[in-house]
């Protein structure tokens, strides 16, 4: 069962007519995603952080982030993805065995350190991959995190070599939190020969230019949560002030 909702949600990634995901973070949450006919959720570790009372950068204990996926892997029947930063320190095996017994089918794996908030030298972030991926087998689908640009590095080289060692070490698709321009995005899905992920944010190509572009997976990190808390803000300063909230 694992396997066989690993390879649905592989299959999803198609360049040119890409897998959307916006991201939620919670079982009720999920269930929306699902009932408005997504194929797949995916988690945002930002957004579930939040709402667990903690901060993003593997604030989280392990064990409340796990839970939270169980909850929400139980939710739908759709393939889950987790967002699960670097790994919370865990090594590989025991990282793919505790998502797994989540129900998670994919995951995304960042490549700054948390404890640091350094970049992971590519080498040893390709071995990480390499390793969770020998531990998964094709049960668990690798969205792997490049995080050059938010480390003000802009060579899209740096980036396009990275997504090619990450992609040579087992990711079935790499995620560089990218600049916002066309040409970058072009470059990235051009030239790292697989599969790409791209966040979309205010300032981002529409949906249909981003397939356009060749991109085959495209994510919403935690700009949809935030939306949602700030209209329930809205509501709750309504009730505040003595007026209906609906």
């Amino acid at each position: 069962m694992t396997t066989d909702k690993a390879d649905v949600l592989r299959a999803l990634h198609t360049p040119g007519s890409p897998l959307v995901l916006p991201n939620i973070w919670d079982a009720a949450s999920a269930r929306a995603v699902q009932e408005a006919g997504f194929p797949a959720v995916a988690t945002g570790s930002a957004a579930v952080a939040k709402v667990l009372g903690y901060e993003d950068g593997e604030g989280t204990p392990v064990g409340e982030m796990m839970a939270a996926v169980s909850r929400i892997t139980r939710a739908v029947d759709v393939p889950v993805t987790a967002d699960v930063e670097r790994g919370y320190g865990l090594k590989p095996a025991e990282l793919v065995e505790r998502l797994t017994a989540a129900g998670a089918v994919g995951c995304n794996l960042e490549d700054t350190d948390p404890r640091t908030g350094e970049l992971v030298d590519p080498g040893v972030q390709a071995e990480f991959l390499a390793e969770v991926r020998a531990a998964a087998g094709q049960d668990l689908v690798i969205n792997a995190r490049i995080d050059t640009y938010l480390h003000g590095r802009t060579s899209t080289q740096e980036a396009v070599e990275r997504g090619r060692l990450y992609r040579a070490a087992g990711a079935d698709c790499v995620y560089p939190i990218t600049l916002a321009d066309e040409d970058t995005i072009k470059a990235l899905v051009t030239e790292v020969g697989g599969p790409v992920n791209i966040l979309f944010r205010p300032d981002t190509p529409s949906l249909a230019r981003l397939a356009e572009l060749g991109v085959a997976r495209v994510s919403f990190g935690g700009g949809l949560h935030r939306a949602a808390h700030a209209y329930a803000q809205s509501l709750f300063a309504k009730v505040r002030d003595g007026q209906s909230p609906y």
